[in-house]
């Protein structure tokens, strides 16, 4: 669970507030590995944090969350190849050893490439350290669709988080198709709120429907004046013609209500900016009443429509949000 009253980014800040490329949930996949003889590569890229439970063994030794290789007796190391659920520019990864003490490597390297394209190295082979995290910042501006992950000479990995910004392929598309702008997939991304207490605000523009509860964006409970709200980037300057606000599975603890602004900023604007009161933000969506569990599709009530490059979406007072959807098509 991540917790914090606020948070802001972009790529010159914290690379671990980005989207993870590489996650399952977006399509990332372990193509092949030198080995899993103890533990499968799929584990790399599952989304929960790695868990250790006591005593447990299978037939070829301890059960391990993670991808763990044999004690290797011959020269060379251990590798795997991933393919990234979203092409982008890789700016920091975490090579993380949770649970692997005695046994995780002692060094680690990353290559990346564009489609079929050559091998580049991302990071250096570098040292590790066990049971915990390992964050490396990543200095590159090109979009890469594949990384291997080499490890020297062996050893266990819980999880392999790529952080990035997502290149949508937008040539491939025409300027008049219908795109949810803040989709995940096309580079919408968040870059403040007021409070993530129970859930990340990621959720939000994630595929599909929410799974369950956990997955979705969910404030604390409010005891003071005021609401609560998110800003997002979207990944292309367009005007909008429906939104969705889709509170699955919340029930109790949906918000009474929400208002989607959004507004144009060119050049592009820090979130600091965004958030300050000179922002001319224009009502898309006025204050509506909300129901619970339920997706909402407004389309007549969207009161201006752009372009825009960035939306602002406040819920009142608070609550959680499952999905984010604003339909429209590329200024």
């Amino acid at each position: 669970m991540r917790r914090g009253p606020h948070f802001a980014y972009n790529t010159g800040m914290d690379f671990t507030q980005l989207i993870d490329l590489a996650a399952a949930r977006t399509g990332g996949r372990v193509l092949s590995a030198s080995d899993e003889f103890f533990a499968p590569k799929s584990n790399l890229l599952k989304a929960a944090k790695a868990v250790w439970k006591e005593g447990l063994y299978t037939s070829r030794g301890k059960w391990m969350d993670g991808w763990e290789t044999r004690r290797r007796r011959t020269p060379g190391h251990d590798w795997a190849v991933i393919k990234l659920g979203l092409r982008g520019r890789i700016l920091g990864v975490n090579v993380d050893t949770s649970y692997f003490t005695g046994n995780f490597p002692s060094h680690a390297s990353l290559e990346a490439r564009d489609g079929d394209g050559a091998w580049v190295e991302l990071l250096p082979r570098t040292e590790l350290k066990g049971g915990g995290d390992n964050r490396f910042e990543i200095k590159g501006a090109r979009p890469f669709t594949h990384v291997r992950l080499n490890i020297f000479p062996d050893g266990g990995v819980a999880r392999l988080r790529v952080f990035g910004d997502v290149v949508a392929d937008w040539e491939k598309r025409s300027k008049k198709a219908l795109v949810d702008l803040a989709a995940v997939e096309n580079g919408g991304l968040p870059l403040s709120c007021s409070d993530m207490y129970f859930s990340h605000p990621q959720n939000l523009i994630m595929p599909g429907r929410g799974k369950d509860m956990g997955d979705g964006w969910e404030t604390k409970r409010r005891r003071g004046p005021g609401h609560d709200w998110v800003i997002l980037r979207l990944g292309a300057a367009g005007t909008l013609s429906r939104v969705e606000v889709d509170t699955a599975h919340f029930k109790g603890n949906y918000p009474d209500s929400c208002l989607l602004e959004g507004v144009h900023r060119a050049g592009g604007a820090t979130a600091e900016e965004l958030a300050g009161e000179f922002a001319a933000w224009a009502t898309i969506l006025p204050q509506t009443k909300l129901k619970a569990d339920f997706r909402h599709v407004f389309t007549k009530e969207v009161a201006e429509h752009g372009p825009f490059t960035h939306v602002r979406l406040s819920i009142f007072p608070d609550g959680g949000v499952s999905r984010l959807r604003l339909w429209g098509r590329r200024a």
